[in-house]
């Protein structure tokens, strides 16, 4: 197949793309094919000078919950703990007397940070009326129980009827157990619209052991997206008795899918104030570590052992400093997961280890009030981009769906213009990247396509590097390739 007439970002003379045997055989002026061997029955697909990137990668999801966000209630824009109870009291109401009663109402996406309001279980008990129901925070660390819910689950309820980290995660694991075929139906559904992003490949952090579901996806049809499915340190030595290892096609996966890395959680988060930070809260104490340094030292260890490459949850500066000086001491590379909150004589040390800042650019505007409440005076090393890079980090970017959307323009926006446009001005304007930083970081590194590339290509209506902020955040996206097939086609392509 040859892409022709199409642009590289910031050209305006037109090539042709040349793919062969899902790769990048060659690009060549357009209209020319000095020394290209074209098959008789090659197809020629005329592109009208869009413009065409390496296709795009979301580093950190949570692909499950991010489709089983998609079918719950949505409280992200509840302004109180108030406004959240009449979301759900609404959404109750709106499902009619005919709703099954003794199924669980899921809601999703609150920040209580940021809530002048507390809420508690008898709140939420008043507005459901005995209706098990179970509200989770964006940032999947907190979960909002009413009464009948706490029963249902077997847990004992605060007075706030918030569960945090663990707790939290339990619940939000048995809330996830759905039949597999209306699951696995959301998370196609997921996949599709991702490509229609460009994306043509995510990093899978599910809180699961994660291989065996991916495979029942694929062998049922998914076919959207390369996944790297990772492993958590309760699997790992299940893993390491399979063969497994980072970077290894799977069998059977339709060479879509790969072992991911091994996810290590040592603190908690920024809007249920876990994050384990070397300074205290304005509230008071410092979060939590929920894996000591020694532990932390054993885990990287044993990941150099089974060829495991370690990705390391660390928030706040205290667990970003537990973090490198595990790395250090074990002398293993990887990637720190958020990096949101860092110590300034510890940036130098991302770069010396050699290690990747799998970062999340929207988090940055999401929590800015959160990060302004909380690291008062201090937020000009919080989400810190330019910081990370300039002390040669390598920068990747995702979402953390349903954290944020799985979507890397609206990443990339967050990255390059640190501001919505909602008035409010660009958030540490010091810490944003070039858009030419911010595609290598969401690209894996390759910015731009080079023959011998895998053909995995985004197909663009408009120039990534001339397009305005607005264009820019939500880029429209023609066509989506992997491997040279597509996995999107939009109108006219």
């Amino acid at each position: 197949m040859v892409l022709a007439s199409v642009r590289l970002p910031g050209a305006t003379a037109c090539c042709d793309v040349h793919i062969r045997d899902g790769h990048v055989s060659a690009i060549t002026t357009a209209g020319e094919r000095p020394g290209v061997a074209m098959a008789a029955d090659a197809q020629v697909l005329d592109l009208e000078g869009r413009f065409v990137v390496p296709g795009l990668w979301d580093e950190h999801v949570h692909m499950t919950q991010w489709a089983l966000a998609a079918n719950r209630i949505d409280l992200s824009g509840a302004a109180s703990a108030r406004a959240a109870v009449e979301l759900v009291r609404n959404g109750i109401t709106a499902a009619g007397p005919g709703a099954d009663r003794t199924l669980t109402v899921v809601g999703a996406g609150f920040r209580d940070a940021v809530w002048d309001d507390v809420p508690s279980a008898e709140m939420l008990d008043d507005a459901t009326r005995g209706v098990p129901t179970a509200l989770i925070s964006h940032d999947l660390h907190c979960v909002w129980l009413n009464s009948a819910a706490a029963r249902r689950y077997g847990v004992q309820l605060p007075a706030d009827g918030l569960l945090r980290e663990e707790a939290a995660f339990a619940v939000t694991r048995e809330l996830g157990k759905l039949p597999d075929d209306v699951v696995d139906g959301w998370v196609r559904t997921a996949g599709q619209e991702a490509a229609a992003r460009g994306v043509v490949g995510v990093v899978d952090l599910e809180m699961t052991w994660n291989r065996d579901v991916w495979l029942r996806r694929i062998a049922s049809g998914f076919n959207s997206l390369r996944v790297e499915a990772g492993v958590y340190p309760e699997d790992l030595e299940r893993a390491a008795s399979a063969g497994m290892r980072t970077g290894q096609t799977v069998d059977g996966g339709a060479g879509l899918l790969r072992v991911g890395p091994l996810k290590v959680l040592i603190d908690g988060s920024l809007n249920t104030r876990t994050a384990f930070c070397v300074d205290p809260y304005p509230h008071g104490g410092h979060g939590i570590l929920t894996v000591s340094e020694p532990e932390l030292v054993a885990l990287l260890a044993r990941a150099r052992e089974t060829a495991f490459v370690p990705a390391v949850h660390a928030i706040g500066d205290g667990a970003n400093k537990v973090a490198l000086d595990a790395f250090a001491e074990v002398g293993i590379g990887g990637r720190i997961e958020h990096a949101q909150f860092v110590r300034q004589e510890d940036f130098a040390r991302f770069g010396e280890l050699g290690l990747t800042a799998s970062v999340q650019p929207a988090h940055a505007l999401d929590d800015r009030d959160a990060a302004d409440a909380n690291w008062p005076g201090r937020t000009d090393r919080a989400f810190p981009l330019r910081s990370l890079l300039d002390a040669r980090a390598r920068l990747a970017l995702g979402s953390d769906a349903p954290v944020a959307p799985l979507d890397p323009w609206l990443a990339m926006s967050a990255a390059t213009a640190r501001a919505r446009n909602d008035g409010r001005g660009p958030w540490h304007p010091e810490q944003a990247l070039t858009r030419e930083e911010a595609l290598l970081a969401s690209t894996r590194g390759r910015g731009r396509i080079r023959a011998g590339d895998v053909a995995d290509i985004a197909v663009l209506d408009a120039d990534p590097l001339g397009a305005s902020d607005a264009v820019f955040a939500g880029m429209p996206v023609a066509a989506t390739l992997v491997a040279g097939r597509f996995t999107f086609r939009g109108a006219g392509v």
